[in-house]
């Protein structure tokens, strides 16, 4: 298992401007050397953010849509357009950098189209079957949760053959989500976590002490493991920890 690396910006704004280049470039750098790039979005103002910001990224206007297929690690079950689902939120700062291919635009499924989470989780991991996402982003919440696997909650099994579950009774709100399952993260080749704000620095003081029972803990790419921070976020690490 590769080491986690932290890139600590020097402010939020500065991290989003950052990782938007940074994700800009590595996908046009990928497309020249493989047929696809799979890409595994998340939610969230940091994430909101930088894809707001990937327009500035001189890089975009290189990438190549019909070779880009875009996924979500989880998102709300609520219908189609609730201003809640993440994918609603991410495509509409994605369409303002660079066209999508609608054919490689995979949504996970709404509450106006499925009976329940478990059934959209199903649907879900059908489509998802082998892929292996080429870099998977995700936040992380102040009590160490990722994608929509929370600690102590069932539908958070760090080992399991499912590639999606439904989530009922999320502590966050809404309460009914799905959400990919932690080995389908884990075989992802590089993952990125985005975290900004103080109130997630004693999360990410626990992960990188090694507390088993935070999901963030037990994440990691096969190729590359970084956490993308801002100072605040990472005010409890030590400054050898940190670098960028």
């Amino acid at each position: 298992m590769n080491a986690p690396r932290v890139m600590r910006y020097q402010s939020a704004d500065e991290l989003s401007e950052g990782v938007a280049h940074r994700l800009a470039h590595n996908i046009v750098m990928m497309q020249q050397n493989q047929p696809r790039v799979d890409l595994c979005l998340t939610g969230g103002r940091i994430a909101n953010q930088i894809y707001g910001r990937l327009g500035n990224a001189s890089e975009c206007g290189q990438v190549d849509p019909e070779k880009l297929h875009v996924w979500w690690g989880d998102d709300r079950f609520v219908p189609a357009g609730d201003p809640d689902r993440n994918s609603l939120q991410s495509l509409l700062q994605l369409s303002k950098a660079f066209h999508l291919d609608p054919a490689n635009t995979h949504v996970m499924p709404a509450a106006d189209g499925r009976a329940d989470p478990d059934e959209a989780a199903y649907s879900y991991a059908e489509e998802v079957g082998d892929t292996i996402f080429d870099i998977c982003l995700l936040g992380m919440g102040p009590d160490g949760h990722v994608a929509s696997l929370f600690p102590g909650h069932p539908a958070f099994v760090p080992e399991t053959s499912q590639i999606a579950v439904g989530v009922d009774d999320a502590p966050k709100p809404p309460p009914q989500r799905i959400s990919l399952t932690l080995p389908v993260i884990n075989r992802s080749r590089r993952i990125w976590f985005l975290v900004s704000g103080g109130e997630k620095a004693e999360a990410v003081s626990r992960v990188f002490a090694g507390d088993q029972s935070l999901p963030a803990t037990l994440v990691h790419g096969t190729e590359e493991t970084c956490w993308m921070t801002d100072p605040d976020a990472a005010g409890g690490l030590p400054r050898y920890n940190c670098s960028l």
